[in-house]
């Protein structure tokens, strides 16, 4: 048996003017689609806003169901409508923002593993890295590459 460690490197920023001036925008489109998330039961809205190649800017918030688990998070909502709107066309960027008592949530919000997942295999299917920028109120954490939020991901690569 051999014990090996799983490393990652993060970016940690203190605060958003830190950030170059097209992540701050897409993290303000993230926040605006946060703010109108259908979170009617855990009110935690969340919202996503992915940067495609193409410069297109697509947008995505949670959306939430009586019944539980038939929501969907979101990150997926707008990965989704962007792989359908532009087939073709990579995912650059994509940030994260979360809202709690129409306030930003104090730490980062992280994807779940299910949206990891697809976040993965949109990366995958473009071969090209999706940096990722999780933003809260007391610090923002950018990751390179989603490979690195899922180290031993699922994948058909045998």
């Amino acid at each position: 048996m051999k014990l090996q460690d799983i490393n990652i490197k993060v970016e940690v920023y203190n605060q958003i003017s830190e950030l170059s001036e097209d992540e701050q925008n897409l993290c303000a489109k993230a926040k605006e689609a946060a703010k109108s998330a259908y979170a009617k039961y855990s009110h935690f809205n969340v919202g996503a806003a992915v940067l495609l190649k193409n410069g297109e800017i697509i947008t995505g918030n949670n959306q939430e169901n009586n019944a539980f688990p038939s929501g969907l998070c979101a990150e997926r909502v707008a990965l989704f409508y962007a792989n359908a709107k532009y087939p073709d066309v990579p995912v650059l960027k994509l940030a994260i923002v979360a809202i709690y008592n129409d306030d930003i949530v104090k730490d980062p919000t992280a994807p779940c593993g299910a949206c990891r997942q697809v976040m993965l295999e949109t990366e995958t299917r473009f071969n090209s890295p999706i940096r990722t920028i999780l933003v809260g109120k007391n610090k923002i954490i950018a990751i390179n590459d989603v490979k690195s939020l899922l180290p031993l991901s699922f994948s058909f690569d045998f």
